[in-house]
């Protein structure tokens, strides 16, 4: 059996004041937020568990691929995750770990939907999907509210 491991991270700021769109992560709302600035959805972590996929695959799709789609009006991320997820093969996903940092939102009490979501993306198990979050004690910009960095560590294996 072969084993890779890809790392992903993702940072976005926060767009204060009026917004038209909400905050979106691992593809769920969050209402107790002001959305991300981005061209697309900017949902920081499907951004960091695609780039992750890419860590694997030698494939960035965070970038050019993912500006293109967006000049095409695909701003959903999960778009571009699914991009990534093709580029995968007989590569298997085994486990994904994303730690995010923000003061805000909350995220502990939307752990268990967001693993949930996550594993459904990807096609794997809940228990295959783990998300802890830290406030970074305010020690940077994401950590005194300002916006969110995500970093994912992803494991695939392949039987060949």
């Amino acid at each position: 059996m072969k084993v890779k491991t890809g790392i992903g991270v993702d940072s976005h700021r926060f767009v204060e004041g009026e917004s038209n769109r909400p905050l979106v992560l691992g593809s769920l709302v969050f209402r107790d937020a002001p959305a991300l600035a981005g061209n697309s959805d900017a949902d920081v972590l499907l951004h960091a568990v695609t780039d992750a996929i890419s860590g694997v695959t030698g494939r960035t799709i965070i970038g050019a691929v993912a500006d293109e789609m967006c000049q095409q009006g695909i701003t959903d991320s999960k778009a571009y995750l699914k991009v990534a997820l093709e580029d995968l093969g007989d590569w298997k996903i085994s486990h994904l770990s994303v730690a995010l940092e923000c003061l805000r939102p909350k995220i502990d009490p939307k752990v268990p939907a967001l693993r949930h979501a996550l594993a459904e993306l990807l096609g794997v198990e809940t228990n295959a999907v783990c998300i802890t979050a830290t406030t970074g004690e305010g020690l940077n910009d994401c950590g005194r509210g300002l916006g969110i960095h995500a970093t994912a560590v992803l494991t695939v294996v392949s039987e060949d």
